[in-house]
């Protein structure tokens, strides 16, 4: 019987997990729950990590998991690590569901950095007003320019940062965001620098184009690399996937 666990927090998942439960197939919903307010999915949910590869293992037994899919954020790269790990020792059909990066255009200006410490170190000389849209959980990496720069925080949920007040101006909002909003949003705060993780996906994507309509740069920080295993782009092609176990 097919039982699948889909490991998400993306749009994406969420849009998968009610595919998965409109067409009656047995299915898990697993989050990290490193966000307060998020989408409810269809499917019975789970929140929190396993344990390592030996937790998710044992999970897979106990759950009597035939078929794994994973589908959270490009930059979750340990949880997909331990997903690839504790499949291939059981021998668990793994998918992994990963939007297409962003690509540069003609007109942007991008630096490519591995991480976020490498993201810190490429910021531009002089103060500056830095945009910072790479989420709460690596702020930490920029705690050492907080006296050279006032960074924009855009986060789902309130957070204590990592950074000083008057170093920051918090922002709470969830996306889509709109490209007329975006192109205010810089223009408002004077921004000279953009940070982004290439996460992909079109919810976040106009903050690249005001950036390029305005000729802000951005420090584009790359995906962890991650061992191969079976990929698709939509949660199509993923139920496709599963059709082709039976």
């Amino acid at each position: 019987m097919t039982q699948v666990l889909l490991l998400g927090g993306t749009f994406d998942a969420y849009l998968l997990s009610t595919r998965l439960h409109e067409a009656g197939i047995q299915a898990i919903y697993s989050y990290a729950g490193a966000t307060q307010t998020r989408r409810q999915p269809a499917l019975p949910s789970r929140v929190g990590g396993f344990g390592g590869v030996e937790g998710l293992m044992t999970y897979l037994r106990e759950q009597q998991i035939s078929h794994v899919i994973d589908a959270t954020h490009p930059f979750a790269a340990q949880m997909s690590r331990n997903a690839i790990s504790a499949c291939e020792a059981l021998g668990v059909p793994l998918l992994s569901m990963e939007r297409p990066a962003w690509q540069a255009q003609t007109g942007d200006q991008w630096t490519h950095v591995p991480d976020m410490a490498a993201a810190a170190a490429a910021l531009p000389p002089g103060h500056k007003n830095v945009f910072l849209a790479i989420g709460r959980k690596q702020l930490s990496a920029f705690e050492g320019k907080a006296a050279l720069h006032h960074f924009l925080l855009r986060v789902i949920d309130p957070v204590d940062v990592a950074l000083p007040a008057s170093s920051c101006t918090l922002l709470i909002a969830r996306g889509p965001f709109q490209l007329e909003d975006e192109l205010a949003l810089l223009r408002q705060h004077a921004i000279a620098c953009v940070v982004s993780k290439n996460a992909g996906g079109t919810d976040t994507y106009a903050k690249l184009e005001a950036a390029r309509q305005l000729q802000i740069p951005v420090i584009m920080v790359e995906r962890p690399r991650l061992p191969a295993r079976e990929k698709c782009e939509t949660p199509q092609q993923a139920m496709e996937w599963l059709k082709r176990w039976h």
